[in-house]
C-alpha cells in the first residue's frame, strides 16, 4: 500500500499513477467487469483513498475517455499532410482510432452510460476537452480537404457519430474460426465495421464540401 500523497504534487502524481493503472485494467477486463474495488488494489491504494480522486467509478472512465480522446487527436494530426487525399485521410482517422485500445470503447458509452453518472463540473470539463479536440483537428483538416474551418468542425463531429456506429457492427460473437458459407462470410464482411465507415466517411466528405460555403 502507497503511503498517503499530502502535497498537491504527490497527489498529482498519485491521480496520474491512478490513472495508469486504471487504463491497463480495463483494457484487461472491459467495461462491465471493471470494478473500484480492483482498481484500488491493482494502484496500491485504499478504496476509501480512491474515491477521493474519483467518486464514482464513470468519473474514472471520463477522465480516461478524455485522455485517450486528447492522444487520439495528436496520433492522428501527426499523419497529416498536404497530399492526403479524402481517402486516406479516414483511413488514418479510423486506423489511429482503432490503434487506441481505450478511446473506441469508451466513446461508445460516453452519452448512453458514462455521463449520466458524473458530476456536472466534471462533464463540463470534459466537454469543453472536446470543443478544443475537435476546433484543433479542424482546423488542421480544413486546408488537406479544401473544407472551411466550420464545414471541416462539422464534418469532424459527423465523423465521431459514424464512428460510434460503424464500431457498434463489430459486436458480434467472433466467428474467425468458423468456416462459413461464402454468402454469408460476404454479408458478414460487408458490416463490418471499416468498409462501413470508410465508404461513408468519404461520402460524407464529399457532400460536405460541395455544399454552399455559409456566410458568418
Amino acid at each position: 500500500m502507497k503511503q498517503r500523497a499530502r502535497t498537491q504534487e504527490d497527489k498529482s502524481f498519485r491521480r496520474i499513477q491512478i490513472l495508469d493503472a486504471a487504463e491497463k485494467y480495463f483494457q484487461e477486463v472491459g467495461y462491465e467487469a471493471f470494478s473500484m474495488a480492483s482498481l484500488a488494489r491493482l494502484a496500491g491504494v485504499a478504496k476509501g483513498t480512491l474515491y477521493l480522486y474519483f467518486t464514482t467509478r464513470e468519473e474514472a472512465f471520463l477522465t480516461l475517455y478524455n485522455r485517450s480522446l486528447v492522444r487520439w487527436s495528436h496520433s492522428f494530426t501527426e499523419q497529416f499532410n498536404d497530399t492526403m487525399t479524402d481517402q486516406k485521410y479516414v483511413e488514418t482517422l479510423y486506423a489511429t482510432a482503432l490503434a487506441d485500445g481505450s478511446f473506441i470503447p469508451l466513446l461508445t458509452r460516453l452519452e448512453h452510460v458514462i455521463e449520466h453518472n458524473v458530476a456536472i463540473d466534471s462533464l463540463i470539463q470534459s466537454k469543453r476537452n472536446f470543443i478544443a479536440q475537435v476546433d484543433r483537428i479542424a482546423e488542421l483538416s480544413s486546408s488537406i480537404l479544401g473544407l472551411t474551418k466550420v464545414q471541416a468542425s462539422e464534418l469532424i463531429r459527423t465523423l465521431g457519430v459514424l464512428l460510434v456506429g460503424a464500431s457498434s457492427t463489430d459486436q458480434g460473437p467472433s466467428l474467425d474460426n468458423e468456416e462459413l458459407p461464402e454468402d454469408v462470410q460476404k454479408l458478414i464482411t460487408s458490416f463490418s465495421s471499416q468498409p462501413l465507415f470508410i465508404k461513408n466517411a468519404v461520402r460524407i466528405i464529399e457532400a460536405i464540401r460541395t455544399e454552399a460555403v455559409p456566410n458568418i
